[in-house]
Protein backbone atom coordinates (compact mmCIF):
# COMPACT_ATOMS: atom_id res chain seq x y z
CA UNK A 1 0.00 0.00 0.00
CA UNK A 2 1.47 3.36 -1.06
CA UNK A 3 0.54 6.93 -0.26
CA UNK A 4 1.33 9.67 -2.78
CA UNK A 5 2.56 13.11 -1.76
CA UNK A 6 1.86 16.32 -3.66
CA UNK A 7 4.55 18.95 -4.23
CA UNK A 8 2.97 21.48 -1.89
CA UNK A 9 3.43 19.12 1.06
CA UNK A 10 7.12 18.60 0.36
CA UNK A 11 7.58 22.34 -0.16
CA UNK A 12 6.06 22.88 3.30
CA UNK A 13 8.78 20.59 4.69
CA UNK A 14 11.76 21.61 2.57
CA UNK A 15 11.14 25.33 2.23
CA UNK A 16 10.71 28.15 4.66
CA UNK A 17 8.36 27.09 7.51
CA UNK A 18 4.73 28.14 7.05
CA UNK A 19 1.46 27.70 8.91
CA UNK A 20 1.16 24.33 7.13
CA UNK A 21 4.56 22.88 8.06
CA UNK A 22 3.62 21.27 11.38
CA UNK A 23 0.43 19.82 9.87
CA UNK A 24 2.43 18.41 6.95
CA UNK A 25 4.91 16.75 9.33
CA UNK A 26 2.10 15.22 11.42
CA UNK A 27 0.23 14.01 8.35
CA UNK A 28 3.30 12.36 6.80
CA UNK A 29 4.29 10.74 10.09
CA UNK A 30 0.78 9.28 10.38
CA UNK A 31 0.87 8.16 6.74
CA UNK A 32 4.11 6.22 7.33
CA UNK A 33 2.10 3.98 9.63
CA UNK A 34 -0.32 3.19 6.80
CA UNK A 35 2.10 2.51 3.95
CA UNK A 36 5.04 3.53 1.81
CA UNK A 37 5.36 7.19 0.82
CA UNK A 38 5.83 7.88 -2.90
CA UNK A 39 6.19 10.80 -5.25
CA UNK A 40 5.88 10.93 -9.00
CA UNK A 41 8.55 12.46 -11.28
CA UNK A 42 6.61 15.75 -11.50
CA UNK A 43 6.79 16.21 -7.73
CA UNK A 44 10.51 15.39 -7.80
CA UNK A 45 11.04 18.03 -10.50
CA UNK A 46 8.89 20.66 -8.77
CA UNK A 47 10.84 20.27 -5.52
CA UNK A 48 14.30 20.05 -7.12
CA UNK A 49 15.08 23.71 -6.41
CA UNK A 50 15.47 22.82 -2.73
CA UNK A 51 18.52 20.65 -3.46
CA UNK A 52 21.99 21.41 -4.80
CA UNK A 53 22.19 18.13 -6.70
CA UNK A 54 20.18 15.11 -7.76
CA UNK A 55 22.20 13.05 -5.28
CA UNK A 56 21.21 15.36 -2.43
CA UNK A 57 17.55 15.12 -3.44
CA UNK A 58 17.68 11.35 -3.63
CA UNK A 59 19.50 11.04 -0.29
CA UNK A 60 17.16 13.47 1.50
CA UNK A 61 14.02 11.79 0.20
CA UNK A 62 15.40 8.36 1.07
CA UNK A 63 16.02 9.54 4.64
CA UNK A 64 12.45 10.88 4.70
CA UNK A 65 11.33 7.38 3.60
CA UNK A 66 9.92 8.74 0.34
CA UNK A 67 10.58 6.89 -2.89
CA UNK A 68 10.29 7.97 -6.49
CA UNK A 69 7.65 6.02 -8.41
CA UNK A 70 7.80 6.23 -12.22
CA UNK A 71 4.88 7.00 -14.50
CA UNK A 72 3.10 4.23 -16.36
CA UNK A 73 1.44 4.58 -19.74
CA UNK A 74 -2.04 4.50 -18.11
CA UNK A 75 -1.03 7.43 -15.85
CA UNK A 76 0.08 9.50 -18.82
CA UNK A 77 -2.97 8.64 -20.89
CA UNK A 78 -5.43 9.45 -18.09
CA UNK A 79 -3.70 12.75 -17.30
CA UNK A 80 -3.87 13.80 -20.94
CA UNK A 81 -7.53 12.81 -21.32
CA UNK A 82 -8.66 14.60 -18.15
CA UNK A 83 -6.57 17.68 -19.02
CA UNK A 84 -8.19 17.85 -22.47
CA UNK A 85 -11.64 17.51 -20.89
CA UNK A 86 -10.82 20.27 -18.39
CA UNK A 87 -9.76 22.60 -21.19
CA UNK A 88 -12.97 21.85 -23.11
CA UNK A 89 -15.44 22.11 -20.23
CA UNK A 90 -14.08 24.91 -18.07
CA UNK A 91 -15.84 28.15 -19.02
CA UNK A 92 -12.68 30.07 -18.24
CA UNK A 93 -9.88 27.52 -17.80
CA UNK A 94 -7.17 28.69 -15.46
CA UNK A 95 -3.61 28.48 -16.60
CA UNK A 96 -3.22 25.06 -15.07
CA UNK A 97 -0.46 23.05 -16.57
CA UNK A 98 -0.69 19.35 -17.13
CA UNK A 99 1.55 18.73 -14.08
CA UNK A 100 -1.42 18.70 -11.68
CA UNK A 101 -3.18 16.15 -13.87
CA UNK A 102 -0.07 13.96 -13.94
CA UNK A 103 0.24 14.02 -10.14
CA UNK A 104 -3.39 12.99 -9.71
CA UNK A 105 -3.38 10.27 -12.39
CA UNK A 106 -0.20 8.78 -10.92
CA UNK A 107 -1.68 8.79 -7.41
CA UNK A 108 -4.91 7.19 -8.63
CA UNK A 109 -3.02 4.28 -10.20
CA UNK A 110 -0.15 3.79 -7.73
CA UNK A 111 -1.44 4.84 -4.31
CA UNK A 112 -4.39 4.50 -1.99
CA UNK A 113 -4.47 8.25 -1.33
CA UNK A 114 -2.88 11.58 -2.21
CA UNK A 115 -1.71 13.94 0.54
CA UNK A 116 -2.12 17.54 -0.62
CA UNK A 117 -3.19 21.05 0.36
CA UNK A 118 -5.39 21.32 -2.72
CA UNK A 119 -8.87 22.63 -1.92
CA UNK A 120 -10.89 20.91 -4.60
CA UNK A 121 -9.19 20.59 -7.97
CA UNK A 122 -8.25 16.96 -7.46
CA UNK A 123 -11.67 16.02 -6.09
CA UNK A 124 -13.43 17.68 -8.99
CA UNK A 125 -11.39 16.18 -11.82
CA UNK A 126 -10.40 12.89 -10.16
CA UNK A 127 -13.46 11.96 -8.07
CA UNK A 128 -12.24 8.39 -7.40
CA UNK A 129 -8.97 9.66 -5.90
CA UNK A 130 -8.84 9.43 -2.11
CA UNK A 131 -7.56 12.78 -0.79
CA UNK A 132 -5.96 13.52 2.56
CA UNK A 133 -5.96 17.29 2.82
CA UNK A 134 -3.41 19.08 4.99
CA UNK A 135 -4.55 22.41 6.30
CA UNK A 136 -5.00 24.55 9.34
CA UNK A 137 -8.78 24.72 9.20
Amino acid sequence: MAIAIDSNILIDLLGKPTAFTAHAVDTLNAALGRGALIICPVVAAETSLYFESAEEAEDTLRRMQIRLSPFSWPDLHLAGRVFAEYRKQAPRPRDRVIADFLVAAHALHHATELITRDRGFYRRYFPRLNITRVGTD
